[in-house]
């Protein structure tokens, strides 16, 4: 395994070459990684995900818009493909048109590895002939996934087709059981440290807030796709608990107690679930039911009852008075 000491060396040896001089600077990462750029043709929604043995991968090598495209740029990154990749194919081009121009006036397209994916799941992919060994990438239906500087030759085939034989998952968990393989099969050489993933809607709505599906990093970990499929658990799990906040809005209380249940079961440990479980029904005259959740909150952490001493002023806690007292009373 190449240490980071060793890796600097060998940076600064390349940086004082011709060609380096034109293809590295200070503000792109060197950024050797796997990663799959990938459409779901049943949602349109489209992913990029990415593992490195470097800090921060998620900075530098995966970009997406909602109803545009998705980007993966790696090797001897170069950022600017992703804001100028997605910015040609909203302007009409297609994946491998964005592709061609961005390389056209690269004086270090040898040492670049590229992917793009449009909206209709149309892909282009470049791996550079001077991109370091093993490397390449595997296109197939709406996806491509690509390598370099791995440990064996066999990780892009086995991206891909781990890819394909879970076609069934949704997108983000699909694009998780690629990079898994990827790291099963030798990943990177140097070891793992940060991995990334974004998941962005097939079609614009009101605005990137709400596009960006899915928007999560692990940018130093022992174990980053390991980090990062827990985080992908727990952002599942607020998925319920919004889907239960938006069932009381429309006072469908058997739904909204339904999320509520789900998410906890999820994370069974998460205070905050649990907390605002029982605020909801608190707030919808279940107070029983809502004690019963509070107790044991309150007595492994004192300030959730502070903060419920809080909640009337704001009308985020609508009981009377009297239930007020019955629920701060909680021994």
């Amino acid at each position: 395994m190449l240490s980071k000491s060793l890796l600097s060396f060998l940076l600064l040896v390349l940086l004082r070459l011709p060609l380096a001089a034109q293809m590295y600077s200070t503000t792109d990462p060197f950024a050797h990684t796997f990663s799959i750029v990938a459409r779901d043709p049943a949602t349109g929604e489209m992913a990029v995900a990415v593992q490195s043995h470097w800090f921060s991968v998620g900075t530098s090598v995966s970009w997406g818009e909602a109803g545009v495209g998705v980007v993966a740029t790696q090797s001897f990154t170069n950022k600017s493909f992703g804001l100028r990749g997605l910015a040609l194919l909203k302007s009409g081009k297609s994946a491998q048109q964005a592709l061609d121009e961005l390389l056209a006036n690269d004086e270090g397209r040898d040492v670049r590895q590229v992917a793009i994916l449009d909206n209709q799941g149309r892909v282009a992919t470049h791996t550079g002939k001077k991109c370091v060994d093993m490397a390449g990438h595997q296109q197939g239906n709406q996806f491509s996934v690509q390598a370099n500087m791995m440990l064996s030759d066999k990780v892009w085939p086995a991206m891909a087709k781990a890819y394909e034989q879970n076609a069934k998952l949704p997108l983000a968990e699909r694009v998780l059981a690629a990079l898994d393989a990827a790291q099963a099969a030798g990943g990177d050489i140097r070891g793992r440290q940060s991995a990334a993933l974004l998941v962005v809607r097939g079609k614009a709505t009101e605005g990137p807030w709400a596009d960006r599906l899915v928007d999560l990093r692990v940018d130093d970990h022992a174990a980053p796709l390991v980090e990062l499929r827990r985080l992908l658990s727990l952002h599942r799990a607020y998925e319920h608990m919004n889907a239960g906040d938006l069932a009381v809005e429309k006072n469908d209380m058997p739904k909204a107690i339904q999320e509520y249940q789900a998410a906890e079961k999820m994370f069974p440990q998460n205070l905050e679930m649990k907390y605002w479980h029982a605020i909801t029904l608190a707030n919808k005259q279940q107070v029983p039911a809502a004690l019963a959740l509070l107790r044991p909150i309150f007595k492994q952490e004192p300030n959730w009852r502070t903060l419920t001493e809080r909640l009337p002023k704001v009308g985020l806690l609508t009981v009377s008075d009297a239930e007020l007292k019955q629920i701060l009373s909680l021994k």
